[in-house]
C-alpha cells in the first residue's frame, strides 16, 4: 500500500530496520518523545534545537535520523550510550522552563534507548502501529524543489570558493534605532552581517549546505573570521559607538575577534555579539564562558531571533543574556497582553530588548505599547535614510532607495559613487 506524506518517517524507519534486522547486534535506536512535552515546549523552533542537540550522536553512531508523524524523532545507529543520551537531555533541561517529562522520574520517558537485538521485535511493532495509525492526508501539498545534500568530495571546492569571495563587498550594515521622542531618532548600534542570499550567489545554488551540520558550522566560523578581518579594510570613517556582529560562540575565542577588539575599536567603542538560541543550547558551557569574556571587556551578548512562543519556554534567569532581539511578525498585532513579553522586558530592561523585522507603523506601535523604544527593520531603514537624505546637499542627484543601498555597504564601486560620504555615514543622534 502506498503511504502518504503523513507517515513517511515511520515508513523510512521501518525500511532501515528491515535492513538492520539481518544482523541487529550492536545497533540501537534512541527514540525522543517530543509529543510528550507540554504544548508550549513543542514550538517548531525548539524542536529544531532538540534535533541539533542530538546531532553529534548521529555522526558518532554513523546513524540515521527520522522524524515521525507525531513530531517525535528517532536515531538509528551503533554505539549510542545512556551517558550520551543523558548529556543531551541535560542540555535541554538547562535551557527550558520546567516540563514534567524533563524533570524527576519522567525524564527517562522523554528519550528512550532501545538496544538490539533484545528490543528489536518490540520496537518494530511499535513503529508499525504508529505508521498504521497515522492519518492519511486528503491531498498532498507539492513540496518545493529539494536541494542536493553536499558530498564529502565537494567540501574542499566549497571552501576554495569561499576564499575567492571578496567578503567586504557583501557585508551589510543595518542600524538599530532608539526613538527618543516625536521625530527624534538615535542610532543605538549598528549590526554588520553577511546575508545568506548574497553568499549563496557565489556558491552552487543546487547544494544544500545545511545538510551537513559540521560543514555549515565550519563554513560560518570561517565566514566570521573573514567578516571581522574585513573591518580593517572598510572605507567607513564614522563608526557607531556600539558595533553588533552575528557570530558563532566559538568565534569569540578566535585571534580575529581578539584583534578586532584590541586593535580596531576606539576608546569607548564596544561590541555586541549576536548569537542564535540553537548555538546556546548546543554549547551551554561555552555560552557561559563567552559571557564572562565579553563582560570582562565591557562588551555585551545578545540572543537573536526570538519569538513570544520561544519566550514561554526560555529560562531567562538561567541564561542571563544582556540583550534579546524579538522578531516582529504580523500576528503579534493581536498579542497585546503577553505576560512572557512583559516579564522579559521587566527582567532585562526595555532598552535591552530590540524589536526587529519592523516593516510597518503597526510594529512600532505594538512595541511602544510594551514600553519598547529600540527598533530595527525595513521601516527603520527608511526612516533613518529619509532623515539623512533630507539633510544631504546632493540629495537631488540620487533617490532615497539608492541612498539606502549605499548606506548599507562597507565599500565598493557603487558606494564610491556617492558625492557626500559624510552624509552617507552620518549617524542619527536624537
Amino acid at each position: 500500500m502506498a503511504r502518504s506524506a503523513n507517515n513517511m518517517g515511520e515508513t523510512y524507519l521501518l525500511d532501515a530496520l528491515n535492513r538492520v534486522g539481518r544482523n541487529p547486534v550492536g545497533y540501537s535506536v534512541l527514540y525522543v518523545n517530543i509529543s510528550k512535552l507540554r504544548p508550549k515546549n513543542r514550538h517548531p523552533e525548539f524542536v529544531k534545537i532538540f534535533a541539533k542537540l542530538f546531532d553529534s550522536m548521529v555522526g558518532n553512531a554513523q546513524g540515521s535520523f527520522f522524524v515521525m508523524s507525531n513530531g517525535d524523532f528517532a536515531i538509528l545507529g551503533k554505539g549510542i550510550t545512556s551517558d550520551m543520551v543523558e548529556e543531551a537531555v541535560f542540555k535541554i533541561r538547562q535551557g527550558l522552563s520546567s516540563d514534567p517529562i524533563l524533570h524527576g522520574r519522567d525524564v527517562k520517558d522523554f528519550a528512550v534507548l532501545y538496544s538490539f537485538p533484545a528490543d528489536y521485535i518490540s520496537f518494530c511493532s511499535f513503529i508499525e502501529k504508529m505508521r498504521d495509525n497515522a492519518d492519511y492526508l486528503a491531498a498532498v501539498t507539492p513540496l518545493p524543489e529539494i536541494k542536493r545534500p553536499i558530498r564529502a568530495d565537494e567540501i574542499d571546492a566549497v571552501m576554495e570558493q569561499l576564499d575567492k569571495i571578496d567578503i567586504p563587498e557583501i557585508i551589510k550594515r543595518q542600524s538599530v534605532i532608539k526613538i527618543c521622542g516625536p521625530g527624534k531618532f538615535k542610532v543605538e548600534f549598528q549590526e554588520f552581517f553577511v546575508a545568506v542570499k548574497d553568499l549563496s550567489a557565489y556558491l552552487d545554488d543546487n547544494l544544500d549546505l545545511l545538510s551537513s551540520r559540521w560543514l555549515f558550522l565550519y563554513l560560518t566560523q570561517k565566514l566570521d573570521k573573514k567578516t571581522m578581518t574585513s573591518f580593517f579594510a572598510s572605507d567607513i570613517k564614522n563608526w557607531p559607538n556600539q558595533i553588533s556582529l552575528n557570530l558563532n560562540l566559538s568565534s569569540v575565542f578566535s585571534l580575529e575577534f581578539v584583534t578586532l577588539a584590541k586593535n580596531f575599536l576606539q576608546d569607548g567603542q564596544k561590541l555586541i555579539v549576536e548569537i542564535q538560541l540553537m548555538d546556546v543550547f548546543n554549547n551551554l558551557p561555552v555560552y557561559f564562558k563567552v559571557k564572562e569574556i565579553l563582560k570582562a571587556g565591557g562588551h555585551r551578548l545578545l540572543i537573536d531571533n526570538m519569538s513570544p512562543a520561544l519566550l514561554k519556554t526560555l529560562n531567562l534567569k538561567r541564561l542571563e543574556p544582556d540583550m534579546i532581539k524579538l522578531f516582529w511578525e504580523p500576528l503579534l498585532e493581536y498579542d497585546t497582553e503577553n505576560e512572557n513579553i512583559r516579564e522579559m522586558i521587566s527582567y532585562l530592561g526595555a532598552d535591552n530588548v530590540v524589536l526587529a523585522k519592523c516593516d510597518s507603523e503597526t510594529a512600532l506601535s505594538w512595541g511602544m505599547k510594551y514600553g519598547l523604544r529600540t527598533f530595527q527593520g525595513p521601516l527603520i531603514d527608511q526612516l533613518e535614510t529619509a532623515c539623512i537624505h533630507h539633510q544631504c546637499p546632493d540629495s537631488k542627484y540620487c533617490s532615497l532607495k539608492t541612498c539606502l543601498k549605499r548606506r548599507r555597504l562597507l565599500w565598493g564601486a557603487f558606494r564610491d559613487e556617492c558625492t557626500q560620504k559624510e552624509y552617507l555615514e552620518k549617524l542619527l543622534e536624537g
